[in-house]
């Protein structure tokens, strides 16, 4: 017999299965949940199933939504002849919480990364090249990394053949830090990509 009853033991297990959840947050998780409500428990286990069962991916951005086109897609508002490529959907939040950036988006569900198995047939690669006409302006925004760099790099060798701007997201130091804490790279990162006053 385990430390906890099985239903308790089972629930611990299915929350360290999170990323970023270790075996303790796992453990509290699984007690709140036993010590609240059982109407709290039901409206969880339902936007669960929910998100499984109503989320669907929008046939021109890639992006989760429930009604397709996504919302974004479908504002006729929004500067359609710009379009940031990001890895997730989740990305596009990020982006959209600043108010700064009226263009679309496309969602490629990932990044090149062949010590993962993930090669060009497994991201959303084809449907970018579909959507990219002449004069249009597409911006990389894919993570600063090695898996990042070589996808967005892949994607400017797809597009090189088009007439249009291709640009990356500026990388440098962030605001309100000490240069004496910033990493190498990313103080030749910020001397590469600095602009002028």
């Amino acid at each position: 017999m385990g430390l906890f009853p099985d239903s308790i033991s089972d629930l611990i297990e299915q929350f360290a299965r999170f990323p970023g959840i270790g075996r303790k947050t796992a453990q509290r998780l699984a007690f709140y949940i036993m010590h609240s409500d059982n109407e709290f428990a039901a409206q969880l286990a339902k936007s669960i199933v929910d998100a499984k069962t109503k989320i669907i991916f929008c046939t021109i951005c890639g992006s989760i939504t429930e009604d397709d086109p996504c919302s974004i897609c479908k504002d006729t508002n929004r500067n359609d002849k710009i379009v940031c490529v990001v890895e997730e959907s989740v990305d596009i939040y990020m982006f959209e919480k600043t108010g700064l950036y009226n263009g679309v988006y496309h969602v490629l569900g990932g990044r090149l990364s062949p010590l993962d198995g993930i090669g060009p047939e497994d991201l959303n690669f084809s449907q970018l090249v579909n959507r990219i006409t002449d004069g249009m302006e597409v911006i990389l925004a894919t993570n600063p990394s090695i898996e990042g760099d070589t996808t967005a790099l892949y994607i400017s060798k797809l597009l090189m053949d088009k007439n249009i701007t291709i640009s990356r997201l500026a990388r440098g130091i962030p605001v309100g830090s000490a240069l004496e804490y910033i990493d190498e790279a990313t103080i030749a990162r910020a001397l590469e990509g600095r602009t002028a006053l």
